[in-house]
């Protein structure tokens, strides 16, 4: 009978040490890449995207943050003039091309749009300009990271000199950070769950911005851990009263039945950084802006802060 134990006769212990090096079995658990990766250890990956932020935002003496959400398409007035001038050449040459007529018309739409970003951009200044002097960092503006409106917060405060947070993840199609975040506080998650949570945690307010999927979805995922008291309420501003009054019919859905007249309180519709900022300072002033009769009770009084519970 032959035997399991079989090796090449012509193979030696020195050869077998360097394979044993070699091996990734050999490697420490935290150094072994492969190990991260697999499926079982998902529960890691997210504790550790989770505590990495956490520390270092701990470690740069972040107490709170502003996070500005918005569309990244909506770019810059100029760059969006070139964007309408290249439509409008190549609609010019292809006269029956219904793609090229549409495409037209959408660069004419972000154009007009174009204004928020410049919104962004200066609610973004305001803020950092008032509440980073003296070195103590309150109220750092938050973006996602990437271009269109999340760039115009993150530059407003490099305008400023001020820190700023981005916080990026990875998508199907490559996403790079815009070149105005403070380098030390530029994450990149895996997880929409914890980038979420980041977003969210040291919030002092939330101001939105016209855009896309993504930022109805931040918008709504929002409202409702207001609603049902998972975080303590904080002010809610969408900026651009066209844009919001249009594609959300805030009364229709309370007249529906499918939320309380009072949710309407939750947002705040207006169309300048200025009013932005003014409704958050009032926010914070005013109890009576805040929704729900007994919230720390419910809450459980002094054991919530401020941010998700």
């Amino acid at each position: 009978m032959e035997s399991p134990m079989q090796r090449d006769p012509a193979y030696t212990p020195e050869q077998n040490l360097r394979r044993i090096l070699e091996s990734p079995t050999y490697l420490r658990a935290y150094e072994d890449i492969g190990l991260l990766h697999r499926t079982d250890l998902r529960p890691v990956r997210l504790q550790l995207e989770l505590i990495k932020a956490e520390l270092l935002q701990q470690e740069e003496g972040i107490e709170s943050t502003v996070v500005m959400f918005g569309g990244s398409r909506i770019i810059d007035a100029e760059e969006a003039e070139e964007r309408v001038k290249t439509a409008a050449r190549r609609a010019q040459q292809r006269p029956d091309d219904t793609r090229a007529a549409y495409d037209l018309r959408v660069a004419e739409n972000l154009q007009k749009k174009a204004r928020y970003y410049d919104e962004a951009r200066r609610l973004a200044h305001l803020i950092s300009t008032e509440c980073q002097a003296g070195g103590r960092l309150h109220y750092v503006v938050v973006t996602g990271g990437g271009p269109g409106i999340m760039e115009a917060g993150n530059r407003g405060a490099w305008d400023a000199g001020a820190k700023n947070i981005g916080m990026n993840i990875t998508l199907p199609f490559e996403q790079a950070p815009n070149p105005y975040i403070t380098p030390e506080l530029c994450f990149q998650f895996h997880y929409f769950a914890v980038r979420k949570l980041h977003l969210l945690l040291r919030a002092k307010a939330a101001v939105f911005f016209p855009g896309g999927f993504g930022t109805l979805d931040e918008l709504f995922e929002t409202l409702t851990l207001i609603q049902t008291l998972k975080m303590k309420p904080i002010p809610i501003a969408l900026v651009g009263e066209e844009f919001w009054r249009r594609i959300v019919d805030w009364d229709f859905i309370a007249a529906e039945g499918t939320i309380s007249p009072d949710d309407l309180h939750l947002v705040h519709i207006c169309d300048t950084a200025e009013e932005a900022w003014k409704h958050i300072c009032e926010f914070h002033q005013d109890p009576a802006l805040r929704p729900g009769g007994n919230l720390d009770e419910m809450m459980g009084g002094d054991r919530f802060t401020p941010g998700l519970a």
